[in-house]
């Protein structure tokens, strides 16, 4: 998936999905949405879902950050 607007009412989402417990959580990366599920399918179910009750209301107002290719890190810090 590539990170555009196709039209007025399309919209390509990039996500992320983690387990965190027994859930998987998945987020989405172009706007400050998330949801979860029992399974990876689930979560992204969910998550779809609620990236259309996000934008909904007013898509216009609300921000859409388009995202180009992604890369999950992993990294130790000192803390």
């Amino acid at each position: 998936m590539s990170a555009e607007i196709i039209d007025d009412n399309v919209k390509l989402m990039k996500y992320v999905v983690y387990q965190e417990g027994k859930y998987y959580v998945s987020q989405c990366l172009n706007v400050d949405v998330s949801s979860f599920g029992k399974t990876i399918d689930e979560a992204v179910k969910n998550l779809q879902d609620a990236l259309e009750l996000y934008f909904r209301d007013d898509a216009q107002k609300l921000e859409y950050h388009p995202i180009g290719n992604a890369l999950i890190g992993e990294t130790t810090i000192h803390a």
